[in-house]
Formats: C-alpha cells, sequence, structure tokens
C-alpha cells in the first residue's frame, strides 16, 4: 500500500478491509475480500479505477473474474490462473508439462499411498496440503511419523489431497514477476525465512523475516529464472486458455543441479514484499497497471534503489499454532519514527479503549533499509526492540547467514 502511494500517477487508495495500521495511512472500508459481489459493489460506490488484489483467498474465490467480467482492470490473476496456487498438484501438472526443474513428487490421497511416496522418496520427507494453507500447510521432516500425521490431518479434510516432495538441498530463493498474460518483468530476488525458530528451527509459518538484495546469488540468476521457470509457465497456462495475469511468485532452490521450483504463489507475499518494494525506485501503480491491461512491453526497465532492505516479523504467542489476541502492543510510533523503518501492520486492531492491540498471528513487520545489509539488518533489529507485548515472539537472526558469508550452493563455492 505504501509503495503504491509513492507512485505520483495514484491519486488515492481505498484498502478493504484493512488493518489498524493501513487505517493510518488510507481509508479503510470494512468488506469481506473473498465476496465478489461486495468487492463488486464497493467499486461501484467509490468509482474505483483500479483493482489490486492481495491475498490468495479472493483469487481463489474467483474475484478477480467477477470485477474484469464487468470492465474493471485488475491486477491478479482469474481463479483458473490461480490454482498454480491453490492447488499444489495443479501447479506440478503445469510444471511437468512446461518442463520447469521442480522436485520428484508423488500426488496422494490414502495414508497408504503417503506411505509408501515417503518410502520412495526417502528423508527428509516433505508433505504438503494441496490446497491454501497460509504457508503453513507444509512439514519438512526426518521424522516419518510425523510426516504421516501431518497427512493424515490434510487428507481428513473434505477432498483432502497431499504432495510428497523429494527434498530440495540448497540455499532458497523468492522472486516475484509481474505478469500480464504474455510477457514478464522480474523484480529484484529476496530470500525469506519460513521457520518459527533461530537456525530455522521448529514448524513452518507464514515467513518471519526476509532480506535483498542476496549478495550470494549467482550472476545470472534472474535471467534464469525468466527462461526456465517464467516463461515456461506463462505459455503452458496460455496453452490452457487460463492467461496468467498477475503477480507469480517463484519460491526456488538452488540445488546442486540446479536452480528447482519449490512452489508458486499467485500473490505478493510477506515479508518478501517488504524489501524488495522498500528498493524499488519505479512507480509501482504504473507497472501493476500495465501487467493488468496486457501492455507490459510499454514498461521500462526498473530502477533500484541502492542499499539493502530486512524484515523481521513480530508474531503473536503461540504462533504458528493457536494464539491469543487482544494483548496490548507499545512502541510502534516510536520504531517507525525512526530513520529508514517502515513498521508494517499485519494482525492488528484497535480495541474499545483505543489501544492498539494484536489481531492475528503474524502482527507487524518491520523493514529497515541502510546502505549495507549488515546496516539494514542492525537498524531493523534496534527498531524491533522499541516494540512490546505479552508473549512477542521473533527470530534473531533474520539475514545474519548472509551478513557474514555462510551461505553455501551445494556443488559451488562458498556465497
Amino acid at each position: 500500500m505504501r509503495a503504491l502511494l509513492r507512485d505520483a500517477s495514484v491519486t488515492s487508495v481505498l484498502c478493504a478491509p484493512g488493518n489498524a495500521g493501513i487505517a493510518r495511512d488510507v481509508p479503510t472500508l470494512p468488506v469481506d475480500a473473498t465476496d465478489a459481489d461486495a468487492v463488486l459493489a464497493l467499486a461501484d460506490t467509490h468509482a474505483i479505477e483500479f483493482v489490486v488484489i492481495g491475498p490468495e483467498a479472493p483469487l481463489a474465490a474467483g474475484v478477480a473474474d467477477h470485477l474484469r467480467a464487468v470492465g474493471y482492470p485488475v491486477f491478479g490473476p482469474s481463479q483458473a490462473a490461480a490454482r498454480l496456487e491453490a492447488s499444489k498438484s495443479f501447479a506440478k501438472e503445469v510444471m511437468a508439462a512446461a518442463g520447469v526443474p521442480t522436485a520428484r513428487a508423488h500426488v496422494c490421497r490414502t495414508v497408504e499411498e503417503v506411505a509408501a511416496a515417503l518410502d520412495d522418496l526417502g528423508a527428509p520427507h516433505v508433505v504438503k496440503d494441496d490446497g491454501l494453507a497460509a504457508g503453513k500447510g507444509v512439514v519438512v521432516t526426518q521424522d516419518r511419523a510425523e510426516a504421516l500425521a501431518h497427512a493424515s490431518a490434510c487428507l481428513a479434510e473434505s477432498g483432502g489431497r497431499v504432495v510428497v516432495e523429494e527434498y530440495l538441498d540448497g540455499p532458497e530463493v523468492s522472486l516475484f514477476l509481474v505478469a500480464d498474460g504474455e510477457r514478464v518483468v522480474p523484480l529484484a530476488p529476496a530470500q525469506d525465512f519460513k521457520r518459527i525458530h533461530d537456525g530455522d528451527a521448529g514448524p513452518n509459518t507464514g515467513g518471519m523475516g526476509a532480506y535483498a538484495p542476496l549478495p550470494w546469488a549467482p550472476e545470472g540468476l534472474v535471467d534464469e529464472v525468466v527462461a526456465t521457470v517464467a516463461m515456461p509457465v506463462i505459455h503452458e497456462m496460455q496453452r490452457r486458455g487460463t492467461p496468467f495475469q498477475g503477480l507469480l511468485y517463484a519460491g526456488l532452490a538452488l540445488t546442486a543441479q540446479g536452480v528447482s521450483v519449490i512452489e508458486f504463489n499467485a500473490r505478493f507475499g510477506d515479508p518478501e514484499t517488504q524489501v524488495v518494494l522498500a528498493l524499488l525506485a519505479s512507480p509501482l501503480g504504473q507497472l501493476l497497471y500495465r501487467a493488468a491491461t496486457g501492455a507490459l512491453d510499454a514498461q521500462p526497465p526498473l530502477q533500484w534503489s541502492d542499499g539493502a532492505a530486512v524484515t523481521v516479523v513480530l508474531a503473536a504467542a503461540g504462533y504458528p499454532g493457536q494464539v491469543q489476541g487482544g494483548d496490548v502492543i507499545t512502541g510502534v510510533e516510536h520504531a517507525d519514527a525512526r530513520n529508514g523503518v517502515d513498521v508494517l501492520h499485519a494482525g492488528t486492531r484497535h480495541n474499545e479503549d483505543g489501544d492498539l492491540v494484536t489481531n492475528g498471528g503474524r502482527v507487524l513487520s518491520v523493514t529497515a533499509r541502510a546502505a549495507t545489509l549488515v546496516d539494514a539488518r542492525a537498524r531493523a533489529y534496534v527498531a524491533v526492540a522499541d516494540i512490546a507485548w505479552s508473549g512477542e515472539q521473533h527470530r534473531a537472526d533474520i539475514a545474519l547467514a548472509a551478513c557474514e558469508g555462510r551461505i553455501r550452493i551445494p556443488g559451488g563455492e562458498r556465497a
């Protein structure tokens, strides 16, 4: 939202439903974002000229289709194209047809099929819920019993399916690609931290932090991903009659055999979005509008700010499991006033007394920019220390390995 506001061509922004932080900057409107009729009514009422759909649930619900059908320009894929995120088995099918490098996998519908797949692929075991799970539907474990238990829980859902995958060894990279159905414009790569605890311990989350740029990334990585991953997928989706128009996120592993796809998302994802957009100097609104109107051929080369950005996520006690809301948050204004720092809200609201309180698992993101990655990291953690609430948790090692030159690509030298 703040990146859109920086675009001089954007005259105003409305957000629905928003949160306590967004409401400080732009008007927020109470609406169920997955209710296509309600979103359309809101757009009509407020004479909206361009719709940007952020979360995955409205995309999977077909909100973009509903708006496009009556003539609204929309940044966000159709319901059919959003299946690249909404169904991991569908994404595997598309990758196979397009010749995109990815992990070997089995789509399983019974515990017996899961057990056979685990034996075939070996440990570490990777088990993914086939549908949307807010980044928390994946278990990576050496423990076969834990893998089976996760699969059983997923299969218990109506129509449940799981994908059991080969483990991909190597550092992970997140790359956002803006697509207009025929072309893509890649953004800067970032690295995300999925596990809840330092040292990549504990269960997966929606993301506990990120940084960009990647000083250790191989030269030509982005061009390689565009050529071997993004464009083959774009062409395959065109061939199927479901062109992808929106944000294609590629979660990648840099293995000894080369780049391999871990997953696709169909929208901007936190926390990588915060660091990437913090460094983007080109107007975001214009870029997204060109994608929405099939005009990326008119997009000039993207411009990027010098330096680096680091985001640290602050989460509620119990996350990524059961969390309790309503804890009073202090220190946000002080942290947000620091030079080069933005405090972005996710799970927040105001209580009846006007206090800012927790209202979700991932509560806040602190994003800091500086001339170097080391300085951006230090600045982020100084701001994190300003903020407090009962049970607050965050990782203390975001971007640390990169700052210390400890990231290795299998089969290569230390990056």
